[in-house]
């Protein structure tokens, strides 16, 4: 009888002791992955835009921006590609954003254009490029009895372009500029200054007479 008693004591503790620890465990945050290539993946997790690199048994993170999980990124692509013997990685993607007043409502559509050294983690260029499409009431007299609906577009920052040969091309209305990857400092800088970057020095010694 007493050995039933404490089988049941036991069986008790360990019922209550395993329910507890079943409380306490955490649900891992739920990732939502956009796009991937290789061995890397942009994903969203809790409030932060990831970008993750799989070594096998190790994984690194660079974080590519806060985001609202209500309106997530869209069209986001990783592109794979070398360059002056260095592989780097292209990550794109969409934001969509609304704002609206009684008179004017701006559709704003940011596209983000973002290359990296992953080996060292190093953000080799970053663009980002606005198109706001504007409509607006707009009152003709001064007593605001007549009115008509206007429609414009603004747009910011630079359009991204990334060439066969991995170099880069920035331009607006009013003028282009053509970047390319130099390894010695792991960032994209103007064609000229980038070669001057890359070229080594040379010494001159003068020859004794």
């Amino acid at each position: 009888m007493k050995k039933i008693i404490l089988y049941l004591l036991i069986s008790f503790f360990s019922t209550s002791i395993y329910s507890q620890k079943k409380k306490v465990a955490t649900k891992k945050p739920v990732s939502i992955v956009l796009a991937t290539a290789a061995n890397l993946s942009a994903e969203i997790v809790k409030d932060n835009f990831y970008l993750f690199v799989n070594n096998g048994a190790t994984k690194d993170t660079i974080v590519l921006k806060t985001v609202d999980v209500k309106n997530l990124p869209t069209d986001c692509k990783i592109t794979l590609f070398t360059t002056k013997q260095t592989p780097l990685y292209l990550v794109t993607w969409n934001e969509n954003t609304t704002t609206k007043t009684d008179l004017k409502i701006e559709d704003v559509v940011s596209v983000y254009s973002e290359i990296f050294e992953i080996t060292s983690k190093t953000l080799a260029l970053g663009n980002i490029q606005k198109t706001t499409n504007i409509t607006e009431k707009v009152f003709l007299d001064r007593l605001k009895n007549a009115s008509e609906t206007q429609q414009r577009v603004r747009r910011e920052g630079y359009e991204f372009a990334l060439l066969p040969d991995g170099d880069v091309t920035l331009k607006d209305k009013t003028q282009e500029n053509k970047l390319t990857y130099s390894p010695v400092v792991k960032k994209y800088l103007e064609a000229k200054s980038a070669v001057k970057a890359t070229t080594p020095k040379t010494k001159v010694t003068k020859k004794k007479r």
